[in-house]
C-alpha cells in the first residue's frame, strides 16, 4: 500500500509538472513577447485547461459531499429508527451450561431457577430468558398452518419466558403475557406480534384463532393458541421491515439445549450489574460459562458497516472540500496575477473596488456553476449505484444535494474571496508600468 500510494504521489507530480512545461517548449518566441506586451491582457483561452480542471475537481468534489451527506444521514436514520424495543439499560448474558453437566430433563426447571434469581438482584428491573436475541442476525423461521392451510410465507419465531417483553420495553398491545399456567404439560400457547396477527389471522379476534408450525411427516404437529399481540420488533436488523414474529413459551420447550440467554433490564447501568449476575450464576454451578454485553452495544455493533462508511465519506468529502477549496484559490490567484494589468487598466478608468472583487467572485462562480452542474449528475449516478446501502434516504434527495452545493459553495467563495481582496488592492500606477 505504502509502494503503491508513493508510485501514485511521484506520478502525480510528474504528469501535472511536464504537461505545462511540454507545453511551454511550443510556444513561439514572438507570441511570447508580444502577449506580455504593456496594456494587453492575457487570453482567456489559454486559462482553458486550468478552468477545466477546478470545474472537473469541483464536480468530483461535489460528488464526494454528496456521498458523505447521504451515508451520514444513512447512519442517523438507523440510529434513530424505532425497533420496537428499547436497549438502553438492557444487559445481554449468554451462559454456556455444557461443562456443567446437568441431566437434560432437568435443565428447563434450571434455566428457570437462573432466570428468576437474577429477576431478583438488586437494581434489576426484569429479566427474561430469550433464544433469539434481536438485531443480532440470527433468526429461526418455519412454515405455518391456519384453519389447516399452509401459509406461503416464513414467519420468524422467538422463544421466550415470562418478563420478555417487559424487560425489552416492548409493549403489550392485548391479552396476556406468558406465566405459570403456561407449562409443559398444558396447552401450548404463543403471543404474536401485530403484522403475524394482521397477515395470518385475516385481522379476526386473535384469541380465537390458532396455528401450527409444519413438522416432517410422522412427526407431532402442536397447535399454538394464540394469548397476546405485541408491539412490531425488529427481528434479524435495524434495516429490515417489520416481519411477522411469534413467540413460544421457554416452559414448553420439547427438546432444551445447554445454552442459555438472559436479557436484563436494569435501573442503572447495566456494566455495574456483571459482577453480581457472576456471584448469581457461580452460586448455581461455578462450571457455567458467562459472556456479558449491553443491548445498546449489540444493537450498534450490527451498525458497524454503516459506521465506516460515514466516517469514510465523511473523511473523503472534507478532505474533498479543502482539495477543492486549494485548487480554486491556486487557480484564482494566478488569474489575479496575469490580468495585472487588466485590473490595473479597469481602475485607472474608474472601477472602483467592489467592482473588481465582483469580477473575480463572478469568474469563480463560474467554474463553481459549471462544476455543479457536472457533479449533479455524477452524483446522481453514483448515488443510485449505491442506493442498496441507503436507509431512509433516495439517491437523488433534494435537501442533500442542496447541503452539499451550499456548503461547496461556501468553500469557494472562501478560496475566492482571499484573490479578489488582493486583485481589488491593485494600484494602477504600478500595474501600468509592468511588462
Amino acid at each position: 500500500m505504502l509502494a503503491f500510494t508513493s508510485g501514485l504521489a511521484v506520478l502525480t507530480c510528474v504528469l501535472f509538472g511536464l504537461a505545462p512545461a511540454v507545453r511551454a517548449t511550443h510556444l513561439a518566441p514572438a507570441a511570447a513577447m508580444k502577449s506580455g506586451g504593456r496594456g494587453v491582457t492575457s487570453s482567456r483561452e489559454r486559462f482553458g485547461l486550468r478552468r477545466g480542471l477546478v470545474v472537473a475537481q469541483m464536480a468530483l468534489s461535489l460528488v464526494l459531499v454528496v456521498g458523505a451527506l447521504l451515508f451520514v444521514g444513512t447512519l442517523r436514520n438507523l440510529l434513530t429508527v424505532d425497533p420496537g424495543f428499547r436497549a438502553d439499560d438492557v444487559l445481554w448474558a449468554s451462559l454456556d451450561m455444557r461443562r456443567a453437566g446437568f441431566p437434560d430433563a432437568q435443565e428447563i426447571a434450571i434455566k428457570k431457577g437462573i432466570v428468576e434469581s437474577l429477576g431478583r438482584l438488586p437494581g434489576v428491573v426484569a429479566a427474561a430468558q430469550a433464544d433469539i436475541l434481536p438485531v443480532s442476525g440470527s433468526g429461526w423461521n418455519q412454515t405455518i398452518l391456519v384453519g389447516g392451510e399452509v401459509q406461503k410465507d416464513y414467519p420468524n419465531f422467538n422463544r421466550v419466558s415470562p418478563g420478555y417483553f417487559k424487560a425489552m420495553g416492548t409493549p403489550l398491545v392485548a391479552g396476556r403475557d406468558f406465566d405459570e399456567r403456561d407449562t409443559a404439560s398444558s396447552e401450548a400457547v404463543a403471543i404474536v406480534n401485530e403484522t403475524f396477527a394482521r397477515k395470518y389471522l385475516g385481522g379476526r379476534d386473535p384469541f380465537r384463532q390458532a396455528f401450527q408450525i409444519e413438522e416432517p411427516p410422522g412427526a407431532p404437529r402442536l397447535r399454538y393458541q394464540v394469548v397476546g399481540v405485541v408491539k412490531d420488533t425488529k427481528y434479524y436488523n435495524l434495516r429490515e421491515p417489520f416481519t411477522p414474529i411469534a413467540y413460544l413459551a421457554a416452559a414448553q420447550e420439547t427438546q432444551p439445549d445447554a445454552f442459555l440467554q438472559v436479557v436484563i433490564r436494569t435501573a442503572a447501568n447495566p456494566a455495574a450489574l456483571v459482577p453480581a449476575v457472576t456471584r448469581s450464576v457461580a452460586e448455581v454451578h461455578p462450571l457455567i460459562g458467562l459472556k456479558f454485553d449491553s443491548m445498546k452495544s449489540q444493537v450498534r455493533r450490527t451498525l458497524q458497516s454503516e459506521a465506516l462508511m460515514a466516517t469514510l465519506t465523511g473523511s473523503f468529502g472534507i478532505l474533498a472540500g479543502v482539495i477543492a477549496a486549494v485548487g480554486l484559490y491556486g487557480v484564482m490567484s494566478y488569474l489575479v496575477a496575469r490580468r495585472r494589468n487588466e485590473i490595473g487598466i479597469r481602475m485607472a478608468l474608474g472601477a472602483d473596488r467592489r467592482a473588481v472583487v465582483k469580477m473575480v467572485l463572478r469568474e469563480s462562480g463560474l467554474l463553481l456553476g459549471a462544476g455543479v452542474v457536472v457533479g449533479a449528475v455524477l452524483a446522481v449516478g453514483a448515488a443510485r449505484a449505491a442506493s442498496a446501502l441507503l436507509f431512509g434516504l433516495s439517491p437523488g434527495d433534494p435537501l442533500t444535494f442542496v447541503k452539499a452545493v451550499a456548503s461547496l459553495a461556501a468553500v469557494a467563495a472562501l478560496a475566492s474571496y482571499l484573490p479578489a481582496e488582493r486583485a481589488a488592492r491593485v494600484d494602477p500606477t504600478l500595474a501600468l508600468r509592468e511588462e
